[in-house]
């Protein structure tokens, strides 16, 4: 008692010349079925899928190798535009693009997050807002390079591409950090504002230099192809190293004018 039970009926498997002899009783009268309906031999799925409700079909292929996801996912999409659904019909990629996206998303907030996190840790350590956002301008100079060297290689934007950028957030903010800090030291010894950056670049153009070009070279082997995982850890790889070229070649020259620019600011408002 109180028991759910699972209750299948079926009718007896017939056959197509069988169903065309069947009578259907009205009364005392019998009707051919025939005479009711018209039969038809048509093929069906086995199985009807569901997602949130709506039934669903599933649509499978490989692509071949020398393509990227991203490229072929980009035509899919293409062609798949230019047909015209019946009403109520549409459609959606799935499968490893879906978790690409998902992937993607997660990625954009931590890039985000890391550059939050980066600028609270420069204004408490300078005990300023202004400096720290003179820094953190290294962010999209190192961004400029990652994304060029990859459109100059031809080699899409994955996963591991972002895991690299996310890095590089950390990384090429060291350079503007040493500089940032050498011109401060300067101004803090009674140097005016420009003599305080001109020797500020030239006390710590060499230490900057070295550090980048230390992990440059340190990630080097990364990009080259040896062993199976190859392809994932050059792409991360390749990311540091073109936002690290950027970022250093850019921090000597823009660093120090939007320092100029800031402190001219401060002290036209003071």
């Amino acid at each position: 008692m109180g028991e759910l039970r699972d209750i299948s009926v079926r009718y007896p498997d017939l056959s197509t010349q069988q169903l065309q002899n069947t009578f259907i009783t009205s009364g005392t009268s019998k009707i051919p079925l025939t005479e009711l309906v018209r039969f038809e031999n048509v093929y069906s799925d086995r199985e009807l899928y569901r997602r949130n409700q709506k039934r669903i079909v599933w649509i499978g292929a490989d692509f071949d190798e020398s393509l990227s996801l991203t490229e072929v996912v980009d035509k899919a999409t293409e062609e798949l535009q230019k047909i015209t659904f019946p009403p109520n019909y549409t459609f959606h990629i799935s499968g490893e693009e879906e978790k690409r996206s998902e992937s993607f998303a997660g990625l954009k907030f931590a890039l985000m997050l890391s550059i939050i996190l980066i600028y609270m840790v420069l204004a408490s350590q300078f005990e300023s807002l202004l400096h720290p956002f003179t820094i953190i301008l290294t962010v999209p100079l190192a961004g400029i390079g990652a994304i060029l060297i990859f459109f100059l290689l031809g080699m899409p934007l994955n996963v591991m591409a972002y895991i690299g950028i996310i890095m590089l957030m950390g990384i090429a903010v060291n350079d503007s950090i040493i500089l940032v800090d050498a011109i401060n030291q300067n101004r803090r010894n009674g140097l005016d504002i420009i003599p305080a950056i001109v020797t500020a670049g030239q006390q710590r153009i060499r230490p900057i230099i070295m550090t980048s070009l230390t992990t440059i070279l340190a990630l080097l082997p990364l990009t080259i192809g040896f062993g199976e995982s190859a392809a994932l850890r050059a792409p991360m790889a390749i990311a540091v190293i073109g936002g690290l070229i950027s970022s250093t070649i850019l921090t000597l020259i823009v660093i120090p004018c939007i320092y100029f620019y800031v402190e001219k600011l401060r002290f036209k408002n003071g």
